[in-house]
């Protein structure tokens, strides 16, 4: 299917909320953990595809902080997936000009994990062509408030006045504060909701939303959220002339 995308207006920062991976196994009858593998799989597929439409930054939600309830089968066999694939990525992305970055508190990972994170981050960190903020251990309010302590830290040891507070600052205190907010944030697999995910980012982000289960979001689909953001009136509170 074609859509009219207007290439000069293509977002700089695309979130995604990567859902349904569970429910693509349990359609075939699989254990969930091969649905989080065909995700992986995906996301390297979508990842090159956003990178070629022309996207510069892209936040994926991998694991959040509330993922940790989840049966600890289905934890650890996220864990050992996404050891699989930090340890192989030079396998897996060729000679991509992909950067990696991941965003979130992962100090609960197992240290050989968080050893293969910092490895894969200094290895990209000169990649110029898409950066992929991969999101573990990740969760919005968690950001927010680990922000505030912070900047209550600073104004403690007399580094700051509570006069100098305001949203430039609270921005420069987020994961992501290398990067300009998402414009864009999709989620996959039905759900209507945030479910906690760049809370304070997507202050002005277009959502988009599709019964779509993750591992079957096709490059097609992409190119259909991206139509649907060209599509709306952006006006940031004020109003278009």
């Amino acid at each position: 299917m074609k859509y009219d995308i207007d290439v000069s207006r293509i977002p700089n920062h695309i979130g995604i909320i990567m859902d349904g991976n569970g429910r693509y196994a349990e359609k075939r009858g699989l254990p969930r953990t091969a649905g989080h593998k065909a995700g992986a799989e995906n996301l390297r597929k979508i990842t090159e595809f956003a990178r070629n439409t022309g996207v510069k930054n892209m936040t994926v939600y991998a694991f959040s902080t509330e993922n940790w309830k989840r049966p600890s089968a289905e934890v650890s066999g996220i864990m050992k997936l996404l050891g699989f694939y930090l340890g192989d990525w030079k396998r897996q992305l060729g000679d991509s000009d992909l950067r990696i970055r991941v965003i979130g508190d992962v100090s609960a990972f197992e240290p050989s994990l968080q050893k293969k994170i910092a490895f894969v981050e200094k290895q990209t960190e000169k990649e110029t062509g898409i950066t992929l903020n991969i999101a573990l251990g990740y969760g919005g309010r968690d950001e927010i408030v680990r922000a505030g302590k912070k900047i209550a830290q600073m104004c403690v040891d007399g580094k700051l006045k509570i006069s100098d507070i305001d949203e430039p600052l609270f921005s420069s205190m987020m994961y992501t504060h290398y990067v300009a907010d998402p414009e864009l944030i999709i989620r996959t697999g039905g759900e209507i909701r945030t479910s906690n995910f760049l809370l304070w980012q997507s202050a002005y982000a277009e959502y988009y939303f599709t019964d779509v289960l993750w591992p079957e979001f096709t490059p097609d689909d992409l190119l259909k959220a991206i139509a649907s953001y060209q599509n709306r009136d952006r006006r940031f509170g004020g109003l278009n002339k």
